[in-house]
């Protein structure tokens, strides 16, 4: 882990500039950085682009250069450590040597294995001055999945529940619009549009047909969609399929673990009509992918690790009680997002639905990471005990 401090005025400045691409940059790493002069005048500011676009240092370069200004000894803030390998873009640790920085500080070493230290160490190896650790906090809040995915090889998992002050999601006879206020509903897509993809189950896609996109706030991409559907039932109509948007059902056939084409039953006529309905949903754009044993239900651990190898950071689930269930059961969600509404139903649907427990020590832990409130609802944010990487 690096160590931590506080950033400072310009550390700060790009901090706001890593911020600014929160909702564009997945499934890169949000990244901002900024160039002083020796006597603090800021020179340059810029953060990472969409996928395949320039990164954070290349933009606050530019930035520079189109203001006349030359960055020779200058002084780089950047949150995350420099890219040192070529993938879609050159490497920016190359770009700050050519362009003649004199010192950079860095908030966050880069875990991802093409990285991890090469960056730093090729500056260093410039003569360039390398500080670590300067708003390294902040920097991890903006790139919590990006993090847990490169140390991990699995997402950060966040469920969001909307419910009764006293638990409940719903009325006894399935009846849930609208618990919580209008400004609750709005702050969930802040989540939404956040996250890599938003993931549902089969029931909840049934129950409600829901959109699933992001509707409340100015976005530059729609998250992908993912929908744990075991036997296959998804319709073809459904809302969530949009024309530009990635969507994945995970199934429960087996696939090949290197192809990931689906192996079919043997029994015929299943196979026949599964066969149709995958390539029913193929017509539509949508991957479907199987798990590596055929079994009833779906391994949600392989599903988790299989979206990190789709390069999904964070993980937005909006669910029921049987899809927050199983993943709670099997310690998958991270995070808790709750938006609890003053209201007392007495009776209803529950979050979760889990095995019995007879003990306080069979319950899941988590620590309060925030408690907002948000119009006439509180947003308690919560966090699995211990973190898994943090």
């Amino acid at each position: 882990m690096n160590s931590q401090e506080p950033p400072n005025a310009f550390m700060a400045l790009a901090l706001e500039q890593a911020q600014t691409a929160l909702f564009l940059t997945s499934p890169n790493p949000r990244v901002g950085c900024v160039i002083t002069s020796k006597s603090g005048e800021v020179l340059g500011q810029g953060h990472t682009q969409a996928a395949g676009q320039a990164h954070a240092e290349v933009m606050a370069l530019r930035d520079a250069s189109e203001k006349g200004h030359s960055v020779k000894g200058a002084t780089v803030y950047v949150t995350l450590e420099p890219c040192a390998h070529t993938g879609r873009t050159s490497p920016c640790c190359d770009a700050l040597i050519h362009a003649g920085v004199g010192e950079v500080h860095v908030s966050l070493l880069d875990p991802n294995p093409l990285v991890s230290g090469q960056g730093v160490a090729r500056l260093q190896a410039h003569g360039i001055s390398v500080h670590l650790g300067q708003g390294g906090q902040e920097a991890q809040e903006l790139n919590i999945g990006f993090l847990k995915r490169m140390r991990l090889q699995t997402p950060w998992i966040r469920s969001k529940i909307a419910a009764s002050i006293d638990g409940h999601t719903a009325t006894d006879s399935g009846v849930s619009q609208w618990i919580t206020s209008e400004a609750s509903r709005a702050d969930g897509h802040t989540y939404r549009a956040r996250a890599c993809c938003i993931l549902t189950g089969i029931g909840t896609l049934l129950a409600d047909d829901p959109s699933l996109d992001v509707r409340a706030l100015e976005t530059p991409r729609q998250p992908d969609l993912v929908v744990l559907d075991s036997s296959l039932r998804t319709p073809v109509n459904a809302k969530i399929f949009r024309p530009q948007r990635r969507a994945y059902i995970y199934c429960a056939l087996q696939c090949d673990p290197q192809s990931q084409e689906l192996i079919y039953p043997d029994h015929q006529g299943q196979a026949h009509a599964l066969k149709q309905k995958v390539q029913a949903l193929n017509q539509l754009g949508v991957t479907v992918l199987g798990q590596p044993k055929a079994q009833k239900q779906l391994d949600l651990t392989y599903v988790m690790k299989d979206l990190a190898r789709l390069q999904m950071n964070e993980v937005h689930v909006e669910a029921g009680a049987i899809l927050n269930g199983g993943l709670l059961k099997e310690g998958l969600i991270d995070e808790l997002v709750l938006y609890m509404a003053p209201t007392w139903l007495g009776s209803g649907k529950a979050m979760s639905v889990m095995p019995l427990t007879s003990t306080l020590t069979q319950g899941q832990q988590f620590s309060w990471h925030d408690i907002t409130l948000v119009d006439k609802d509180l947003r308690l944010t919560l966090r699995r005990t211990p973190a898994p990487f943090i």
